[in-house]
């Protein structure tokens, strides 16, 4: 994590979970992250492609020039990206993983700003993990911020953190596998097929060499990563 803002969430929510996948959601105060409230928001997980604001700070909003409740978060990007984030965001509303991307958000104006994201389980009675608490840190501070909002955002780097050393579903089960930071790979590469890598199991297929599945993914062994596409 490059940024302040995302240290301070990660501090904060891990001082808050102890030694639990994730923290209940009524334990989460606003006061207690009053520096960074404004760059914070708290999503809503209805399915695997559905995420939705239910709480944005003001400085998140005026990125983005608007209100942001009750939108998807998914539709921010398109095509691989979206694959990706939607990757990352199962892994933590599944899996209670914490996850950290960079991306560049562009204006229509073309203006180039560098921002970084953090995603973080929260625990909801009766739901499990179907609130992600979050913030989006611009990396710069340009004059054209609240005026110039973004309209499109590409990712340039992706980390998924198992910070219990391992994903909960292998906690709870005899599966041995070393994840305890598992640097997500370029979107193109979230295709591709990696080794020793997490990735979704895919509907109506099964059987691949080197594949077990664990949960809803599919961990891959050995071999060559797939080449990705060329530039």
């Amino acid at each position: 994590m490059k940024h302040g803002v995302s240290r301070e969430l990660y501090d904060y929510w891990q001082r808050l979970r102890g030694d639990r996948p994730a923290p209940d959601r009524t334990e989460i105060e606003p006061y207690d992250l009053r520096r960074i409230l404004g760059d914070t928001f708290i999503l809503e997980a209805n399915s695997r492609s559905d995420y939705r604001f239910r709480l944005a700070g003001t400085r998140v909003c005026a990125l983005y020039g608007r209100e942001l409740k009750g939108r998807d978060f998914l539709t921010f990007f398109t095509g691989k990206d979206r694959d990706a984030v939607a990757t990352l965001l199962a892994a933590v509303s599944q899996d209670a993983a914490a996850a950290v991307f960079g991306f560049e958000g562009r204006s229509a104006h073309d203006r180039v700003l560098p921002c970084e994201a953090l995603l973080l389980p929260v625990r909801q009675k009766g739901e499990g993990w179907t609130r992600i608490i979050g913030s989006i840190a611009p990396m710069d501070d340009p004059y054209w911020i609240g005026i110039h909002p973004i309209v499109k955002q590409s990712i340039s780097s992706l980390r998924l953190i198992w910070p219990d050393e391992r994903p909960s579903f292998l906690r709870r089960g005899d599966e041995v596998v070393d994840a305890r930071e598992t640097p997500a790979p370029t979107p193109a590469a979230l295709h591709a097929r990696p080794p020793s890598i997490f990735r979704p199991a895919p509907r109506g297929i099964s059987g691949l060499p080197g594949e077990r599945r664990v949960g809803h993914l599919v961990v891959l062994d050995g071999g060559k990563s797939a080449p990705g596409p060329q530039a």
